[in-house]
């Protein structure tokens, strides 16, 4: 006869005895499965649901896979944690810096779930090893947060010649891009000028104390740098010039135009071991910094930028042509006490509503407010708003040369001699009169009314064999004179206008 052991007593059980050696799940011999939810039940008769079999169990346990290693830069535990990887080049090592509870410690790997394990990347990674991506070494005391900033200007200052506001956006800059996925939308930086300029610089320089930046500069193709940010989601670092062919330049304004906004991915067909096209979404979302010669076609594109002409003015004495050996000793230093920054700021730091300025464009809140919702220094807010006022001035100074401006011109001067209902032919001949000479093809009133009706985006309706322009179009007519710089912005103008381009 097999040996029997009486089972536990559990309350409202009916279990009796069976054949087998049975226990029940509280027993201390099997409390360590426990939590892998492997029981089963020993035969029908017995109705108790924690009446086991111990070897049911073992096999259970046996054949359960371990936790699946998963490769991980960084990710927002469920528990409020923050897990960031670190690399330590001296060391050839990767680890964790967990933030749990307002302290952090080193891990060398971190269990998810029953399921998953996070384990760093190999510190083998060719673009760990090769700097493509920089990473902090461990997390580091900064003191106050304006001594942190001030730590960040010193360091841009000695070795990039920008203008002092400049500096300053930058400095913050560095700041926001360490807690951007707080935000759902954002600015870029971009530094434009020739050759020689100082632009490589700046994006070594700023660049090396963003959140995860990635060089990108110097890239044969731009394919690569879809699954960079998919992989490391941290800041794109390049230089637009060094992209030689023009769909390649395509490719990089598809992530441009989708990265500062967040839920925009960009669609691509990869080619699986099969010779099958698979359609992937690569998220692109995140800061980025850019150097160019010029500027885009796309004015939308553009109007995402922050940007600083380079070469305006001779270089100053004091920066140094090449960097010093001890330049990436003290980049390291800075990610390290960014890192601290960011774990005691991530989700803190929020889009402020009361710092949107309504005499600004919708575009231009959409790229400012984020950056100044860091920012504690009233004083430093007042610079950044004179700058988003500057934009403002330039944008409009830009459209009021455009051929839409010289339309709605004509309009202005023809309601202000009359208020009736105004034509696209009378409109046609007041621009032929005053603009024929600027023009190279034939002025019709055809070409006249693609612009009224696709470019100025006012409605026209047909009456008495003429096109005219509704009188339900008064009101979008006194918003575009004052976004073409004809006639002061009204104060509920952020509000009007979609900021969608």
């Amino acid at each position: 006869m097999p040996s029997r052991k009486a089972a536990p007593q559990i309350p409202d059980s009916s279990a009796t005895e069976c054949g087998g050696e049975t226990f029940c799940c509280q027993d201390s011999r099997i409390g360590e499965f426990a939590i892998f939810g492997t029981f089963t039940l020993l035969c029908d008769d017995i109705p108790c649901p924690y009446r086991c079999s111990m070897q049911t169990m073992k096999e259970a346990v046996e054949e359960r896979k371990p936790p699946k290693a998963v490769p991980t830069v960084s990710a927002a535990l469920k528990d409020g944690s923050i897990l960031e990887m670190l690399y330590d080049r001296d060391a050839r090592q990767t680890r964790f810096a967990l933030w749990r509870d307002g302290a952090w410690t080193i891990v060398e790997d971190h269990a998810a779930n029953p399921m998953e394990r996070l384990v760093p990347f190999s510190p083998a990674n060719t673009l760990i090893r090769n700097e493509i991506v920089l990473l902090p070494g461990a997390p580091e005391e900064y003191g106050t947060e304006d001594q942190l900033l001030a730590d960040i200007q010193r360091f841009i200052h000695r070795y990039v010649d920008v203008s002092p506001l400049y500096e300053e956006i930058a400095s913050y800059y560095v700041l926001f891009s360490w807690v951007y996925d707080g935000f759902n939308e954002l600015p870029y930086l971009r530094v434009r000028g020739d050759y020689g300029t100082g632009k490589t610089r700046f994006l070594l320089t700023v660049g090396s104390l963003c959140y995860k930046p990635i060089f990108a500069s110097g890239a044969s193709t731009v394919s690569p740098i879809f699954r960079l940010l998919e992989t490391f989601q941290g800041t794109l670092v390049i230089d637009e010039c060094d992209f030689r062919f023009s769909d390649e330049k395509a490719e990089l304004v598809k992530i441009l135009n989708n990265g500062n906004v967040r839920g925009f991915p960009v669609l691509r067909s990869d080619v699986n071991t099969k010779g099958e096209f698979n359609p992937n979404a690569y998220h692109v979302f995140g800061p980025k910094i850019v150097a160019t010669r010029g500027d885009f076609e796309d004015r939308a594109l553009e109007s995402r930028f922050l940007s600083e002409d380079m070469g305006s003015a001779r270089l100053r004495d004091d920066i140094p042509i090449n960097l010093p050996s001890g330049y990436k000793a003290e980049a390291l230093i800075l990610r390290n006490k960014l890192l601290l920054f960011r774990f005691r700021n991530l989700n803190r730091r929020l889009p402020l509503p009361s710092l949107v300025d309504k005499s600004l464009e919708p575009r231009l809140n959409q790229i400012f407010v984020p950056l100044l919702s860091i920012i504690d220094d009233s004083n430093a807010q007042d610079r950044l708003r004179d700058a988003a006022r500057q934009c403002q001035r330039e944008l409009v100074s830009e459209r009021g040369q455009s051929t839409e401006a010289q339309v709605l011109e004509v309009i202005q001067e023809l309601l202000a001699l009359s208020d009736t209902r105004l034509s696209v032919k009378e409109i046609t001949d007041r621009f032929t009169d005053l603009h024929s000479e600027e023009y190279k093809h034939t002025i019709t009133a055809k070409w006249i009314g693609y612009v009224v009706r696709k470019r100025l985006h006012l409605k026209t309706s047909k009456s008495h064999g003429s096109y005219i322009i509704q009188d339900s179009e008064r009101s979008k007519l006194d918003i575009l004179f004052a976004r073409y710089g004809l006639a002061d912005a009204p104060e509920a103008e952020g509000t009007a206008e979609s900021s969608a381009a």
